[in-house]
């Protein structure tokens, strides 16, 4: 992905969950390497990844303590974070609709 809108969710989101900035930070600088054109694709990178409609993909962050949600352009190569929280926030919402 040439482009992950927005870096900024992240940061803010692991300086309150500090034990998630290493994992994500991995997570970021994979996404911005990889070159994925479809789901199956990230499937091979993250197995545990969930696909989801509309090109939403959710990950499982740090053993899945928290869970993280996002729209990906392939044409485009662009990733948009939709969501990050914890299992139990991640609970209360409808992921295809973040």
């Amino acid at each position: 992905m040439k482009r992950i809108i927005a870096k900024r969710t992240l940061r803010e989101f692991w300086e309150k969950h500090s034990d998630s900035e290493q994992y994500l930070k991995t997570w970021y600088e994979t996404v911005k390497k990889s070159n994925w054109k479809t789901p199956n694709e990230i499937k091979e990178t993250y197995a545990n990844a969930t696909i989801l409609q509309n090109n939403r993909v959710v990950f499982n962050i740090k053993g899945n303590s928290y869970r993280l949600i996002v729209k990906f352009n392939y044409i485009r190569q662009w990733a948009f974070i939709k969501f990050i929280g914890t299992h139990s926030e991640y609970d209360k919402i409808d992921a295809n609709l973040v």
